[in-house]
């Protein structure tokens, strides 16, 4: 393996969308509440995509010196196990995204105030304690909650927050069905490794409550998503055409199905895949809907 392919996989590309729809959702609410700007925009996709980065540098490191990442782990090959990427480099290469999010969280605080700093300092103090430090959290079921808070709650009311310093009903409301949605992409990834992350040591949610459990809490996230993006919008609480997200329901249906019935790699593997396509589908349209359609 190249060197540069080694770094784009261990930037693990297929989680990236995961940063950006939250950005694009809180960017579609600006529109359509008549306050968007690019810059603010632009940076916090860049602080937003490079904090990402630097959680799967990270996980990658930490993982490798906690021996959680070994021969029998199944899923794309990690590079500091595999000696690929030295823990010298991946340590520097995790500096190097947190200063890239830094920057642009200073134009942030600039532009929206000191909100953005508070904001910026917890998520990357979150990233390093999910599985660094004496007492990781991720090894210790606690890893949905921080996705669902970091990755749905305050990433979509931060992306909104940033154009106008407010933070609308509407932008807490969406930002429910996409910390679902992004939640499920760890539940999915979760219950693929979940035997190799009992043998490591490694106590996730999957792991506590066991696969068929598992399976239930990967259900209810993505079917979840979908009724709290119907309720909401019946409800008038956010934009009419935001429902247009519903009739990407039955491409759930596939994953949902394959969770219930497949325990192999390859498939869990699709399933992670086809849930962060899933995630950015839903964001595009709630970010459309929002856009077009203010309440």
């Amino acid at each position: 393996m190249n060197r540069r392919r080694a770094w784009w996989q261990a930037a693990r590309p297929h989680t990236l969308p995961a940063a950006a729809t939250p950005v694009l959702v809180g960017g579609g609410l600006a529109i359509g509440d008549d306050v968007f700007r690019w810059g603010p925009f632009l940076a916090a996709m860049i602080g937003a995509l490079a904090i990402q980065v630097a959680a799967n540098y990270t996980n990658d490191l930490s993982d490798a010196r906690k021996g959680a990442d070994t021969e029998q782990r199944i899923g794309p090959q990690r590079m500091v196990a595999s000696g690929v990427i030295s823990e010298r480099q991946m340590t520097l290469a995790t500096v190097a995204a947190f200063a890239a999010a830094s920057v642009a969280g200073v134009y942030l605080i600039v532009e929206a105030g000191w909100v953005i700093a508070a904001i910026g300092i917890t998520s990357i103090a979150a990233t390093v304690g999910y599985v660094g430090g004496p007492r990781p959290y991720g090894y210790r079921g606690l890893g949905e909650v921080f996705v669902f808070v970091f990755f749905g709650l305050v990433a979509t009311v931060g992306s909104r927050y940033v154009h106008d310093r407010t933070a609308p009903l509407d932008a807490w409301l969406l930002a429910i069905p996409i910390g679902f949605l992004v939640t499920a992409i760890l539940v999915a990834n979760n219950v693929r490794d979940i035997e190799t992350d009992a043998s490591a040591g490694k106590r996730t949610l999957a792991v506590i409550i066991g696969r068929e459990r598992t399976r239930t809490l990967f259900a209810l996230l993505v079917f979840g998503s979908f009724l709290a993006i119907a309720l909401f919008g019946l409800a008038g609480w956010t934009a009419t055409p935001t429902m247009f997200a519903i009739f990407l329901m039955p491409f759930s249906a596939g994953l949902v199905r394959t969770v219930y019935s497949r325990t192999e790699g390859p498939a869990l593997i699709r399933v992670l895949k086809g849930t962060a396509r899933l995630h950015l589908l839903v964001g595009v349209v709630l970010a459309a809907g929002a856009a077009v359609g203010a309440v």
